[in-house]
């Protein structure tokens, strides 16, 4: 991702993150029969380094910037993949690092923050009520947050993944780009990231539209937008994307008014949607995303089959993190491992009822 370090915010080169980004963008043809569009592509942050999701982005970006500040220790308010994100590369440039928590976050993702060394404090409450808190260490210890005091660093750091898809496609910018949503922030700046690049003559001025996606359980955007509004009710989250559960997004106003200048659209999914969206983007594609992908896939699929999203055109789905991560949010729903002695003979019986079933079916 440093490959754009002049349209990033630190003065100098960067020291921490620097094997960070250039994560591959997978044409789908599979996928996009199976969802009834032309072409798809997935921008697939779910193998970013080093913690496997989008957040080791701005987590670069911030302590760099941090390092270049003097700060000793850096912080943050995590849904969980920027607590492991912070975690890692704290470690990786020698900072003290405390990561907050919802005490309830997958055990997948807690284990990926204090594997580094890190202090990880889990809060009794939801992602809202860990931030505030948040705020007020940030004011009483001076340290950086990286979301907090630091956050204009960190925001930007989500530019480079639009950037990237830019140029991987060939320096243009996507008809459509379908982005979930948690505060906000990553869709407008990716929105940025198209506006700088037609700026700077490095792709054309043609008009692309951004989605937002959602899920039910904690879809203040996406209800907004679907009403036609400029403004966001809270909420108070219930899913299992526990990623994107964020009931009072920071930037919620500002993705409205990227979708409504765009001409994009919102919507959200289920839990069991959710689950769908992972298994038919595994299936289709080998990937393996976190419940935020099956967010991101559920509401694409919800937007071609609306028209919102026009089956003769092209789009990239944004995966900000991997399934290893949310391993709970899918156990059961996957099929089962079948078992047998180490025998030829039983080996053949099961296939052969597998064929007697295939028939029937």
């Amino acid at each position: 991702m440093w490959r754009y370090r002049e349209l990033l915010p630190v003065a100098g080169e960067p020291t921490v993150g620097r094997q960070v980004g250039f994560t591959p963008l997978v044409k789908a043809d599979r996928l996009a029969k199976r969802l009834g569009i032309r072409e798809l592509w997935i921008k697939n942050d779910a193998v970013n380094y080093p913690t496997l999701s989008f957040k080791d982005r701005v987590v670069s970006v911030a302590l760099s910037r941090s390092k270049e500040l003097g700060f000793k220790t850096v912080a943050c308010a995590s849904t969980g993949n920027l607590a492991n994100s912070v975690a890692a590369q704290a470690a990786s440039a020698g900072l003290e690092a405390y990561v907050f928590i919802p005490a309830d976050l997958e055990q997948g993702k807690v284990l990926n923050s204090l594997v580094y060394g890190a202090n990880v404090i889990g809060i009794k409450g939801h992602y809202d009520e860990v931030n505030r808190l948040c705020a007020e260490i940030a004011g009483k210890y001076g340290w950086a947050f990286v979301n907090v005091n630091m956050r204009p660093y960190y925001a930007e750091g989500s530019k480079s993944m639009g950037y990237e898809i830019a140029e991987q496609l060939g320096w243009r910018a996507p008809q459509h780009t379908v982005i979930p949503m948690a505060s906000g922030s990553l869709l407008t700046k990716i929105h940025k990231s198209y506006q700088e690049f037609a700026k700077l003559g490095l792709i054309s001025e043609s008009r692309w539209r951004i989605h937002g996606a959602q899920a039910t359980g904690c879809s203040p955007i996406s209800v907004a937008q679907k009403a036609g509004l400029d403004f966001f009710k809270p909420v108070k989250p219930n899913t299992i994307a526990k990623s994107l559960a964020i009931g009072t997004p920071a930037d919620g106003f500002y993705s409205l008014r990227v979708m409504k200048e765009t001409g994009g659209h919102a919507d959200d999914v289920t839990d069991d949607e959710i689950r769908e969206g992972i298994k038919l983007l595994a299936e289709c594609e080998g990937i393996f995303a976190e419940t935020a992908g099956g967010v991101t896939v559920g509401v694409a699929k919800k937007l071609i089959a609306a028209g919102k999203i026009p089956a003769g055109d092209s789009a990239v789905l944004c995966i900000t993190g991997n399934g290893l991560k949310t391993l709970d949010a899918v156990v059961g729903h996957c099929g089962e491992t079948r078992e047998i002695k180490p025998s030829l003979r039983e080996f053949e019986a099961l296939l052969d009822s597998d064929f007697k079933l295939a028939a029937r079916s």
